[in-house]
């Protein structure tokens, strides 16, 4: 049960509402806990759109205690009350209960520093059970706690001013969840919903890219450095990929004391090796190269920088022995991370390194690109996804060795993974894998010193495609005069065609068509976090029973979703490729229909898509009307021609149609149709056409083909 529709039909299911200990009532008594819709939708099991539409359409529902017009935040008391009362199912969870107890008990600034104390209260019940236990039972838990924390943790960061006072009770439900999910699963649920509430503060790495970053440079790696770690997501996925199980050391710094507080415990309660500082690590490099005894060179070094910075210490650092590449830049903050990155890592360790994509071609930065080559400490540049980042991989040269004469460009397309196999291709010198290519460094160093993949780079295709490309181009040829209809030519005039006409209106007033709009005015889906007002599902006359199979796509209908049909799968004679929540009051499309747009007309040849927004539906009685017939004049009508250009759905309706025996109807469809597959071959033969000339064009510069004898 995961959509409006769904949570609407369960009036008459009894609330489940997770049982509260006298402890958990009390706390609960005590603190006020506030729920966003994101939170109501999570604990009903609904789709965000359905807290919307209940907001709307029940004046009962709870007001907004505090947030904002956009967000706002309601009594988690009043909801669950609410949710009983209608009979909508629900659960709280224990980590739920938790979340909203410890959310409430701070303002969304000092969150974080709350967040940090429950998890160093997590970190001392696991390093010290039974001194935790002695204490619980403690009457002054209050006065005494604090103390006890702080002497099982004197590993955790530095705190610069007071720790805050997290009230004991909430403590004790914290302790009770660490004791089903452990002290490591309990943080890191508390985390993932701070990171969920402060999405707009927290630039968090995303999953695929630490794995991809920490496979490829920390590999067999024991100590594992990131200077920018943030909560520490790289340092965990480091932890994995570096093989050496519970010995691999991990260093981390971060400018925000709070995230570097959250990222040690994450690593502390996994009993790793690690020490995470806070602190701006240019201007404050808490592990300077030239001191063992704060850290020494890392084996492999991860990072995920700020970009676009600055204010990065530009003046302060002028000289600094980690430029021995040049001085970065003020504009070029990022460079100046990548030679901080290498200064810390050993000779012949790897940097894997986030960038965003101008820095790859940015004028100002070309004499330490230049260097980066020259030396040969940069080795692979990979676009991952279209408007960056790239990722950069680099080596620390060791000493009198051969310098490489190439570096390897990637563009991963959709798949990150991929540039991980063009990699391991360029390491074992093997043929590389579609979108990557060495480039000689000797033709980059000129004027632009530019490591941009795309600069280097062919559109993501294969050349062994291009005989393909040939053939599918004559097969579309070929098709087109298949798709010519036998048309005669009348010299002396519109023979038989001296008949009655009439207008779609007057063919649906007879009850030959039956017309339908689409109740969509937008697809939910263009817009992020877009929902669907009760207005726009509204005012169809079929059931949601008939939205139902797949037929339209070829593949499994996602769970509690619909495929939809929209203007350009019309315009394109396409099976649909949206999909939209199921709910009540869409318009299903069965085979043989007419849809119409203002541009077009076709005939649906599969069942199971929804009408989507701005189109038309003309259902014909299959014994008197043909509808490839039907749809010819409509899109006579829609195209331009007389007598209504630029027709929408009033013109539509006006749209003249002779009155035929239905056979004649049928001889006459048979010839739209097949002249309506001769547009789209054209379509077709062009977009071969095209795709054959871009890839000759291409195969013959970059040299990958040649013209025969």
């Amino acid at each position: 049960m995961s959509h409006d529709a769904q949570a609407d039909n369960s009036a008459d299911t009894t609330a489940r509402p997770a049982a509260a200990s006298p402890l958990e009532a009390a706390v609960e008594a005590a603190v006020e806990a506030t729920v966003n819709a994101g939170d109501i939708a999570r604990l009903a099991d609904v789709g965000r759109a359905a807290v919307s539409n209940w907001r709307r359409r029940y004046e009962d529902f709870p007001q907004p205690v505090g947030g904002t017009a956009s967000s706002p935040l309601f009594s988690l008391p009043e909801v669950e009350a609410w949710l009983r009362r209608n009979g909508k199912s629900f659960e709280v969870s224990q980590g739920d209960r938790v979340w909203q107890r410890l959310r409430a008990s701070a303002d969304d600034l000092r969150l974080g520093e709350v967040l940090g104390e429950v998890g160093a209260f997590l970190l001392y019940t696991l390093r010290d059970p039974d001194g935790w236990k002695r204490l619980s039972a403690a009457s002054d838990l209050a006065v005494r706690l604090p103390r006890a924390v702080a002497e099982a943790t004197a590993d955790l960061p530095p705190r610069a001013g007071d720790a805050t006072q997290v009230e004991p009770g909430l403590l004790r439900l914290v302790a009770g969840m660490a004791e089903r999910s452990g002290a490591a699963g309990t943080f890191e649920f508390l985390c993932e919903r701070y990171a969920e509430a402060h999405s707009r503060r927290l630039a968090l790495t995303r999953p695929d890219l630490v794995a991809l970053m920490t496979r490829l440079a920390c590999s067999g790696a024991r100590t594992v450095l990131d200077p920018a770690c943030g909560m520490g997501t790289l340092l965990l996925g480091a932890a994995g990929a570096a093989g050496a199980g519970d010995d691999v050391r991990l260093l981390g710094q971060d400018a925000n004391e709070t995230v570097a507080m959250l990222a040690a415990l994450r690593l502390l309660l996994r009993g790793r090796d690690a020490r995470v500082v806070p602190g701006d690590a240019l201007r404050h490099d808490a592990f300077p190269p030239d001191r063992p005894s704060d850290g020494a060179l890392a084996d492999a070094v991860v990072c995920d920088p700020p970009f676009n910075e600055r204010a990065w210490g530009h003046e302060d650092l002028v000289g600094d022995p980690r430029w021995q590449y040049g001085m970065p830049p003020r504009g070029e903050s990022e460079l100046a991370w990548v030679q901080h990155c290498l200064a810390h890592v050993r000779p012949g360790g790897l940097v894997a390194i986030l960038m965003p994509g101008v820095a790859a071609s940015r004028r100002p930065g070309r004499r330490i690109r230049a260097n980066l080559l020259r030396t040969g400490a940069l080795r692979a540049v990979f676009t991952l996804m279209p408007g960056g980042p790239d990722l950069w991989l680099l080596r620390r040269p060791e000493p009198g060795e051969r310098q490489p004469g190439a570096i390897l460009v990637a563009d991963a397309g959709d798949d990150p993974a991929s540039v991980e196999a063009a990699w391991r291709a360029h390491l074992a010198k093997t043929e590389l894998p579609p979108g990557g290519r060495t480039v000689r460094i000797i033709d980059i160093l000129d004027d632009e010193v530019d490591v941009s993949p795309a600069r280097h780079l062919s559109p993501r295709v294969d050349m062994r495609g291009f005989p393909a490309a040939g053939e599918r181009f004559r097969e579309a040829l070929a098709a087109l005069a298949g798709d010519m209809p036998d048309l005669e030519v009348l010299t002396g005039g519109a023979a038989g065609w001296d008949v009655s006409w009439a207008t779609v209106a007057e063919m649906a007033r007879s009850g030959l068509v039956t017309i339908r709009h689409s109740t969509l005015r937008a697809l939910p889906a263009d817009a992020p976090g877009s929902e669907m007002s009760g207005s726009e599902m509204s005012g169809s006359e079929m059931s949601e029973s008939e939205v139902s199979g797949s037929e339209v796509s070829g593949g499994e209908v996602p769970e509690g979703e619909v495929p939809v049909l929209t203007a350009d799968d019309v315009a394109a004679g396409t099976t649909p490729s949206r999909w939209i929540p199921r709910a009540p009051g869409l318009l299903a499309v069965r085979r043989g229909d007419v849809v119409a747009s203002a541009v077009t007309a076709r005939v649906v040849a599969g069942e199971g898509a929804v009408l989507g927004p701005h189109l038309s539906l003309f259902r014909v009685d299959p014994g008197k009307v043909d509808p490839e017939f039907l749809a010819g004049f409509l899109r006579y009508a829609a195209g331009g021609g007389r007598p209504h250009l630029g027709s929408s759905r009033v013109e539509a309706r006006r749209a003249r149609v002779p009155q035929l025996p239905l056979a004649v109807q049928r001889t006459y469809g048979t010839a739209f149709r097949r002249l309506l597959a001769l547009e789209d071959g054209l379509r077709e033969v062009a977009a071969a056409g095209e795709a054959l000339a871009r890839l000759g064009v291409e195969g013959l510069i970059d040299g990958r083909l040649r013209p025969r004898g």
